[in-house]
C-alpha cells in the first residue's frame, strides 16, 4: 500500500513490527548507559532530559488549564517553562511536580510501545510531541536544540530501514529511562550543598506544606519505579 496515502500512513502507524532480538535491548542499554554515565557525555545528552523535563512542565501546565506563555532551554541544559493561573492549587502542583518525573514516564510509556511491538507508533508520536513543543520555545538556543532533535526523530522514521528504527527507538526509550534517574541525583546533591533554593522540591514545598526532601522521595521513585518497570517490559522478563 502507498504510505503517502491516507491509508496508507494509517496503516504504517498502526502495524506492528517485528520484536528485537534480546541482545539488542541489551545492546542499546548499555550504549544508552555510555550516554548518561560519564560526565563529559551527560553534560551534552542532558539537554535531551532537559527537553522532556520541560515539556512535562509544559503539558501539565495546558492539561490544567492553566496559560503556557513559553518555554525557554539554554546552553548550561537548565531550562524555564513559563504559565499563567493560580499561583496555588491543584494544577499548579501537579505542572511543577511534572518536570523530574516527565522524562522517567515518556521512557515507561515508549517502553509499553516497544513491548507491544509499536516502533513506528513511538517514533511518530514523539515527533508529534517534539512538533508541539516547538511552538512554544521561546530563545534560539532551545529553538536550535528541539528543531535538531526532532530533525533526527523524523530522518530515522522516514528514511531508514525498519532495523535503525528499532535500534534507535530502544535506545531512546533505554536513555529516558536512565536519564530520569540522574538529575534526581544531581538536583539533591545541590540541595545538600544549600544550591537550587527554587527547584521544583522546593516550590512544591512551598505549595503543599511538605518538606522538599519528601518530594525528592518521589521523584526519586518514580524514576526508579519506572526504569526497573520498563526494563521488565523492553527485556520480555
Amino acid at each position: 500500500m502507498d504510505s503517502t496515502t491516507t491509508a496508507g500512513l494509517w496503516d504504517r502507524l498502526s502495524g506492528i513490527q517485528t520484536a528485537a532480538p534480546w541482545w539488542l535491548v541489551v545492546v542499546t542499554g548499555l550504549a544508552a548507559l555510555a550516554a548518561v554515565a560519564p560526565r563529559p557525555v551527560w553534560r551534552l545528552s542532558r539537554n535531551a532530559i532537559t527537553i522532556a523535563h520541560e515539556g512535562g512542565h509544559g503539558l501539565l501546565a495546558l492539561l490544567t488549564g492553566r496559560r503556557l506563555d513559553g518555554i525557554r532551554l539554554h546552553s548550561d541544559t537548565s531550562g524555564v517553562t513559563v504559565s499563567r493561573g493560580r499561583p496555588s492549587g491543584l494544577g499548579m502542583v501537579l505542572t511543577a511536580a511534572a518536570g523530574y518525573t516527565a522524562p522517567s514516564l515518556l521512557g515507561l510509556g515508549g517502553a509499553a510501545l516497544l513491548s507491544a511491538h509499536r516502533i513506528t507508533l513511538l517514533l511518530w508520536a514523539a515527533t508529534a510531541l517534539l512538533l508541539a513543543m516547538l511552538v512554544m520555545i521561546r530563545n534560539a538556543y532551545g529553538l536550535l536544540t528541539v528543531v535538531l532533535t526532532g530533525g533526527v526523530f523524523v530522518l530515522v522514521s522516514w528514511l531508514t530501514p525498519a532495523e535503525v528504527q528499532g535500534v534507535f527507538a530502544y535506545g531512546v526509550v533505554w536513555f529516558l529511562l536512565l536519564g530520569g534517574v540522574r538529575p534526581v541525583f544531581e538536583l539533591q546533591a545541590k540541595r545538600r550543598h544549600g544550591g537550587a533554593p527554587d527547584s521544583d522540591a522546593d516550590q512544591l514545598g512551598r505549595l503543599t506544606h511538605v518538606h522538599p526532601v519528601a518530594w525528592l522521595l518521589f521523584f526519586h521513585a518514580v524514576a526508579l519505579c519506572a526504569l526497573i518497570g520498563g526494563a521488565r517490559w523492553l527485556l520480555g522478563l
